[in-house]
């Protein structure tokens, strides 16, 4: 397994997030909680596509910008009533280094489409270099 590092614990505000543009698919979302655990999700909300990243984290949790869903950090799960799941990405902290594993950033969640917004709008891919 290779972990390729991403940014700085320090880069992550507290209580807040980062976003990581990968070659192919869509960004990966940060979170670093009061406790600075850092957890990896999918830059998008199960239910109707929001961005995680703008949102409020909360303990061991995100809350939607769009709807407010409260989406688990460490499972991507939407918590009850609401249904639903993010995709999960392994983080680990080495020496205030935040990694990603190289492979789930190739492979991870490159099947899901990313949200188009007003009823007109076309997706227009946008190369990432």
């Amino acid at each position: 397994m290779t972990w390729t590092t991403v940014c700085s614990i320090k880069d992550i505000p507290v209580l807040g997030s980062r976003r990581v543009a990968r070659a192919t698919g869509m960004d990966v979302a940060l979170f670093r909680n009061a406790s600075d655990e850092v957890f990896a999700l999918l830059d998008r909300c199960p239910h109707k596509g929001g961005p995680l990243s703008q949102g409020i984290v909360f303990g061991r949790g995100v809350a939607c910008p769009l709807h407010n869903w409260t989406i688990g950090l460490d499972s991507g799960q939407a918590q009850a009533p609401d249904e639903g799941c993010t995709p999960v990405f392994q983080v680990r902290v080495v020496d205030g280094s935040v990694q990603l594993l190289q492979e789930e950033l190739d492979t991870h969640a490159l099947d899901l489409a990313p949200p188009v917004a007003g009823p007109c709008a076309k997706h227009i891919p946008i190369a990432v270099g």
